[in-house]
């Protein structure tokens, strides 16, 4: 059975940074595209940031180029979203997702991708 576990969401001020850690359980993570996703409260949810399984491949949103940070530990199958900078703007749930197509101009789920249960990001002015 495939887990997805996300942490290190928060209550933070603008300006301010945090991590967030995704860690999977349950498949080889070394083989598997894997991607951040964020829902905005009353908005869908959209891809913020995504990374190939080779790591030589990562996808920004517009909003996050320039200060998020997409990052994998395979060995330790955990992936990573380090945000700078936040803004209330990046106020959201926060999911860690498994399985996608990335390239540098899109990320797209697949047809049967895995999420976590999410990670509340709350940034305050």
């Amino acid at each position: 059975q495939v887990q997805v576990v996300e942490s290190g969401g928060g209550s933070v001020q603008a300006g301010e940074s945090l991590t967030l850690a995704c860690t999977v359980s349950g498949l080889t993570l070394e083989r598997h595209n894997l991607g951040w996703f964020r829902q905005a409260p009353g908005q869908e949810r959209e891809a913020v940031s995504c990374i190939n399984w080779r790591e030589t491949i990562t996808y920004y949103d517009v909003s996050a180029k320039g200060r998020f940070t997409i990052s994998r530990d395979n060995p330790k199958s955990t992936l990573y979203l380090r945000m700078d900078n936040l803004t209330p703007g990046d106020t959201g749930v926060y999911f860690c997702v498994v399985d996608l197509t990335v390239n540098q101009n899109f990320c797209q789920l697949s047809a049967r991708p895995f999420w976590g249960q999410g990670t509340q990001v709350t940034v305050s002015s």
